[in-house]
């Protein structure tokens, strides 16, 4: 076939998983070229008797993305818009378009798919039609299977047809040429007249049910909708080919209002006068918990002072043609309500951006509860059930007194609440016998909960594994035993994603963790303090969001925004992770720290730390991948690269010696392709040239004959000399050091040699980075015994003080000094500098790159403000890691990926700058890349454009 074909150890390990509980090793994974391809790969699986699971972007939270079968992955390359009929409102995908690709391409038609689930950045359509998915924007458009005009449907044994509508005339028609489809057309008719009744008795008539097939959709009042039959089927009965869909047009204006309520209940309780007073297009409640939580992980806090008092909150937004119109109807309902915007439990904002800052807060929901800081970790099994809205608040308050009776606290919820559908995520012991067996009992006793009230087991996540088993007690076995109809119908050798829906696995087997969970304990270098030590516990922060796979935007994952690949996402690497360290049986990696399939799905990983900051639930996969090479390597020979570049502090200050002569010898063209060759760095890649004098030795001359600040004083700083500024860009830190001494600080340097032993982190030589650390402590003991300011010019450099080094050694209190004393340039001059202070008046506009590690450590809104009171003009595109990344954009085969990373937004952005337009970028990697980048313009860091606004202003 047309396609990649993966039945390799680490691929199945990558694709073993979802988002949910369960874990089921695939047989093989299969990455089609084309939709044909995947039809041919469905043939195959056809005549060999293979299950088969299709699969989009694999975030199921109900276990249906996982399977003992053949996986196809649509998402790399089935991923067109195929036509767009703006008149009709409609357009064709195929299965991997992801949504928001799929609405930034019809803005232009002033249109877009309605609903929008929270992982709408990377969920695959062809996964949405699958899972029947909705978001909060369905309160405006309704489900996904509301959205549909017809699939093209693929059944296991190689019928394929366009399947929707069908009157009468067209049923005949179909049943009159025979063969497959009019077999299973006859079925689904005899299933719809025999079960019509029951079918209109036992379907909750509420705006989300999502549970159990659409046979509704078989009703004559439905016109025999084959296709909203498909949708919400869980590939258990056809693979979707392709969609035609139905759009809707772009909301032009809107406003939103924040109501504050005494708890969840209360405003549960308000929902049903909300929706008989206005028409709003979203509905959403969120409680205090979930926002505690955010709080506790640093996430949304800009849309937490958005907030009005209260503990529980309804965010209503309405839209309109014009701004005015969006902002009345808040301001009828206010009226209605008996409120106004002016009330303490009131916040009114038609601000787009502060509008989007509070639905980017609301959307981190389930990062934000799935590792609560300091509190035990929560799963998915009972997360998105829904009733009717108009009983909402009593069924949360028996929900509670569940979860009372369980013992299971009260955990976070929030949800589509105009739509009476409630997010959960519960702190189950999914690790012992007694307690998988309550977690088991407590399914059982929610599931006949929710039916008391007409509600659904799912109103958005659909059934898969966690609630397959339970659909009896929602719908009845007679019911039930119509689902198991339908899909012999389609298909009759349960081979279409078996043990979902329709004769499931039981729901508290193939467990991701489960009482047989005992994982062998390693002694690591890094300790993980936020993960109770246990490097096993760090790589199973992954819940399987998925928010690594987006297609742009932020910084983590920027290999697999260029590679498209499961294995070079943040997730699919920590699949592997988990894999190596499980004590199934069944899992593909069989060699521990040896294995490599996890050395090579790590090797693209360019340690940006991206995913620390980024990931909702802070993988930080670059201490992974340096840990995981430790040990890896652990008495064995490394590759060339972890010597010429883990080591570049000391060669390089060898190479300082002779600085012109290493420089002529790596320019000479034969010499330096030898020298990269064994040195395991990039032939393409030029090699950066050695500074005629150092830093250090620059500031020997400049203090000269000054006396040793004292470490006590208000006005010393220490200015860190890392081995870049120190050897490569000295003219950095002497700019650094004229600034800091125009604002009034006596400057010192370390005159002894010292690193902050970031290469050897990198390349995961970790006990020469434990001694490179115990060294440089021991340099700067008297300056952290004063609590002196440390400032760092490169972030990498200055984000090992912040981060690395206390993960590595977390009880050290010199260490602990260090990481508090650190501060990046910017940060240290907008606390400490003398309040009548100015920055120099540069007054240019700038195109400025942010150094990853920066992003993800130190965050970089002390610079913009530096810059902003220097007049600097600062334009930052989301181009997130420069792809050269310290070492990795030099190893040998990175080249491609790394330069990749940089076309994507950063390169061409520079080439774009006006010649008046600075760019800035403090970091020594993305300073390389731009030069070397074919871009003609030189990067200079913030330090050197200040300075040289000193010496303007002198000249004025």
């Amino acid at each position: 076939m047309d396609g990649e074909v993966r039945f390799d150890p680490g691929s199945r390990g990558a694709y073993a998983t979802d988002a949910s509980n369960y874990r089921q090793v695939p047989i093989g994974v299969v990455v089609p070229h084309s939709v044909e391809a995947g039809v041919a790969a469905i043939d195959v699986c056809a005549r060999h008797g293979a299950p088969v699971l299709s699969r989009g972007g694999g975030t199921s939270l109900g276990g249906q993305c996982t399977n003992v079968a053949v996986v196809i992955d649509w998402s790399k390359y089935c991923h067109r818009l195929i036509s767009v009929d703006a008149e009709a409102q409609t357009c064709v995908v195929e299965p991997g378009i992801v949504l928001d690709e799929l609405n930034g391409q019809l803005a232009p038609y002033g249109l877009e798919f309605g609903p929008r689930p929270s992982t709408h950045s990377h969920c695959a359509l062809g996964g949405m039609l699958g899972n029947n998915a909705c978001g909060a924007t369905a309160q405006r458009s309704g489900k996904t299977d509301e959205n549909i005009v017809a699939l093209e449907i693929l059944t296991h044994a190689g019928d394929r047809w366009w399947a929707g509508p069908t009157s009468d005339e067209e049923l005949e028609r179909i049943l009159a040429d025979g063969g497959p489809r009019a077999d299973v057309h006859r079925g689904l008719h005899e299933v719809a007249e025999r079960y019509g009744e029951l079918i209109r008795a036992r379907f909750p008539d509420i705006p989300r049910r999502v549970s159990g097939y659409n046979l509704n959709a078989l009703l004559p009042e439905s016109s025999f909708d084959v296709g909203r039959l498909i949708v919400g089927s869980e590939g258990t009965l056809a693979t979707i080919l392709r969609a035609e869909l139905k759009l809707m047009p772009t909301v032009a204006h809107t406003s939103m209002v924040v109501l504050g309520y005494d708890d969840i209940t209360a405003a549960a309780d308000a929902v049903p006068t909300i929706l008989e007073q206005s028409d709003p297009i979203v509905l959403e409640g969120v409680d205090s918990q979930l926002i505690n939580f955010e709080a506790a992980e640093h996430i949304g806090e800009d849309a937490r002072s958005m907030l009005p008092d209260g503990t529980a909150w309804l965010l209503i937004q309405f839209g309109g043609e014009t701004a005015e119109e969006a902002d009345r109807r808040v301001e009828e309902l206010l009226e209605a309500l008996g409120r106004s915007e002016h009330d303490a439990r009131v916040n009114f904002s038609d601000d787009p951006a502060k509008e989007e800052k509070l639905w980017k807060a609301r959307e981190a929901g389930l990062g934000a509860t799935a590792r609560p800081p300091g509190m035990p970790d929560t799963w998915p099994g009972w997360e998105d059930s829904a009733v009717p809205p108009e009983r909402l608040g009593d069924y949360l308050r028996d929900l509670k007194s569940l979860f009372h009776e369980f013992d299971l606290g009260d955990p976070a919820m929030y949800g589509h609440f105009g739509q009476g559908c409630v997010h959960i995520r519960i702190p189950f012991d999914m690790v012992t016998a007694d307690g998988v067996s309550d977690f088991r009992r407590f399914l059982e006793s929610a599931a006949e909960l929710v039916t008391s009230y007409g509600g659904s087991l799912s109103g958005e996540h659909g059934d898969g594994q966690a609630r397959g088993e339970l659909l009896e007690t929602m719908f009845g076995a007679e019911i039930v035993h119509a689902f198991g109809e339908v899909k012999a119908l389609f298909d009759p050798r349960n081979l279409m994603n078996p043990g979902k829906v329709v004769q499931p696995n039981r729901l508290d087997e193939n467990l991701r963790l489960g009482s047989e969970w005992d994982p062998t304990p390693y002694r690591t270098k890094f300790q993980y303090p936020g993960d109770d030590g246990s490097f096993t516990r760090a790589t199973m922060r992954c819940v399987g969001i998925g928010n690594c796979r987006s297609q742009d935007g932020g910084v983590m994952c920027p290999s697999y925004m260029v590679t498209k690949e499961e294995e070079h996402s943040t997730r699919g690497r920590a699949r592997l992770l988990y894999e190596m360290l499980s004590p199934h049986e069944d899992s593909p990696i069989k060699d521990g720290w040896r294995s490599t399939e996890v050395r090579d799905a790590l090797d693209l990983c360019l340690s940006c730390k991206g995913c620390k900051t980024d990931c909702p639930v802070n993988v930080d996969m670059a201490t992974y991948k340096a840990e995981f090479l430790h040990q890896h390597y652990k008495g064995r020979v490394r590759p060339a690269a972890h010597y010429s570049m883990g080591w570049l502090p000391l060669l390089a200050r060898i190479a300082s010696q002779a600085p012109r002569l290493v420089n002529r010898v790596l320019s000479t063209p034969i010499l330096s392709t030898i020298g990269k060759r064994l040195a395991g760095i990039a032939i393409e890649r030029e090699t950066p040239a050695f500074a005629h004098q150092t830093f250090l030795a620059w500031w020997s001359e400049h203090s000269a004959g000054r006396p040793e600040p004292d470490p006590r004083a208000a006005t010393t700083v220490v200015v860190w000399p890392d081995t870049f500024t120190n050897r490569f860009d000295p003219h950095i830190g002497c700019a650094a050091v004229a600034l800091l001494e125009s604002a009034g600080f006596d400057v010192t340097i370390p005159d002894a040699s010292v690193c902050c032993g970031l290469t050897w982190v990198s390349t995961g030589q970790l006990s020469v980075a434990e001694r490179v650390f115990r060294h440089t402590l021991a340099v700067l003991r008297p300056w952290l015994e004063a609590g002196t300011p440390i400032i760092g010019l490169e972030p990498s450099c200055t984000a090992v003080f912040r981060t690395d080094m206390p993960e590595m050694l977390p009880d050290d209190k010199m260490v602990q000094r260090l990481s508090a004393q650190t501060r990046t340039m910017a940060e240290f001059l907008l606390e400490h500098a003398p309040q009548d202070w100015e920055p120099p008046q540069v007054r240019r506009p700038a195109l400025v790159q942010t150094h990853c590690h920066q992003h993800a450590v130190m965050g970089f809104d002390a610079d913009l403000e530096l810059m902003r009171r220097a007049g600097i003009d600062a334009e930052v595109p989301d181009s997130g890691c420069c792809g050269l990344a310290g070492n990795f954009g030099f190893e040998k085969g990175h080249y491609d990926v790394s330069m990749a990373c940089a076309e994507r937004v950063l390169l061409p952005a520079v080439r774009d700058a006006s010649p008046e337009t600075l760019v800035i970028a403090d970091g020594f990697s993305c300073r390389t890349q731009i030069a070397q980048g074919n871009t003609r313009r030189t990067a200079v860091h913030l330090a050197e454009v200040l300075a040289d606004g000193l010496e303007a202003d002198d000249a004025r």
